[in-house]
């Protein structure tokens, strides 16, 4: 009776083994997927490329060994967390890349040099309805707003719930419709867009509202719907979104320029969505309606643009997020694509002041 259990025992081990590798050999008859668009060469030697895509937890660990195979054949293949609605981005000391999905709702932690992954999810009366922008403090701490909560979660740097902000009796939020978010942590200030009231919330790092920037209106310093921000260690970047401009403001909140003009043709910016800067200090701009990013100079020049609406790599389908981290990774929402693709910008050896000229 025992030889005949191991025998059975080694038959089903051998028929296994053959499934896997019968498995193994139909997977290399599979398409090769498709090549990114080739490299955009630019003045003074520098250029752009696209390096790959991601929109699964699946990806984060990118070969599964012998073992692990045999048993997703005899439990089943474990199911996979997919980015759904994805809409904006940021990176932190570590590498990880966080991005915020309203369509689950909840929040993706791909952490690709560690292989591993984490969706961050809240329920009860502290609930995710909308999360919107993520942002990262010097800690690791991040931030989300959510916009139908009107309020701002905030976590540690290993996803747990420290606290939210915002929050009134009642359990609703302050915030009519809080979107953008940035972190000056030097500084000790959080930057919060509420795009239903058209300005800019300064708050310190407990929360507390420190000053308010802009009101509605088409002046320079005010805003029509404001969405995205971005804090460059000097200056606040403030996507005016139905004015369809870009503004700066200096650390107290002063207005310093603005770049963009309304428009339907390349240079102007018609749907701006999330923003970002290189290492030469260049303007990245989405436009979610053109399915492409623009880059601008300092002066508001464009100096070039990538991508238009598809859905094959370097393509986008109502792209909303942008992060460029310090080695000039540039990290694009594709929103509708379901994916982030992920492409480098390769500066000149010697910059000349300005950017890309």
């Amino acid at each position: 009776m025992t030889l005949l259990k191991n025998l059975q025992h080694v038959c089903y081990a051998t028929a296994v083994a053959l499934a896997l590798v019968a498995s193994a050999a139909g997977s290399k008859t599979k398409s090769e997927p498709l090549p990114g668009p080739p490299d955009l060469q630019l003045s003074g030697g520098r250029s752009l490329s696209y390096e790959r895509s991601f929109s699964s937890q699946r990806e984060v660990k990118l070969k599964r060994g012998f073992w692990t195979r045999v048993v997703d054949f005899v439990a089943g293949t474990p199911e996979y967390h997919n980015l759904v609605r994805p809409y904006s981005l940021a990176t932190d000391s570590r590498g990880r890349i966080l991005v915020t999905d309203p369509g689950i709702p909840g929040v993706h932690i791909f952490d690709f040099s560690q292989q591993k992954y984490k969706l961050i999810k809240r329920e009860g009366k502290e609930a995710f309805v909308a999360p919107q922008c993520v942002a990262v403090d010097a800690n690791d701490y991040f931030y989300v707003t959510d916009s139908e909560a009107g309020k701002i979660f905030v976590f540690d740097s290993e996803g747990k719930f420290v606290r939210t902000i915002g929050s009134i009796k009642g359990g609703e939020g302050y915030f009519k419709r809080p979107t953008g978010i940035a972190v000056d942590s030097r500084g000790g200030h959080i930057y919060v867009s509420d795009t239903l009231r058209h300005k800019i919330f300064v708050l310190d790092m407990q929360g507390q509202i420190l000053q308010t920037i802009g009101q509605n209106g088409a002046a320079n310093g005010e805003f029509n719907y404001p969405t995205e921000l971005r804090w460059t260690g000097e200056e606040l970047i403030v996507v005016d979104a139905m004015n369809f401009r870009i503004q700066v403001f200096d650390r107290s909140g002063a207005f310093e320029y603005a770049i963009g003009n309304p428009g339907d043709t390349s240079s102007t910016i018609f749907r701006p969505k999330g923003i970002g800067l290189d290492t030469e200090h260049n303007l990245y701009v989405v436009d979610g309606l053109w399915g492409i990013v623009q880059v601008f100079d300092r002066q508001g020049q464009l100096l070039y643009y990538f991508g238009h609406s598809g859905d094959a790599p370097g393509e986008f389908n109502l792209p909303s997020g942008l992060f460029i981290d310090r080695a000039n990774a540039i990290f694009v929402v594709d929103s509708l694509n379901r994916r982030v693709q992920v492409f480098r910008y390769h500066p000149a050896a010697n910059p000349s002041p300005g950017g890309a000229q």
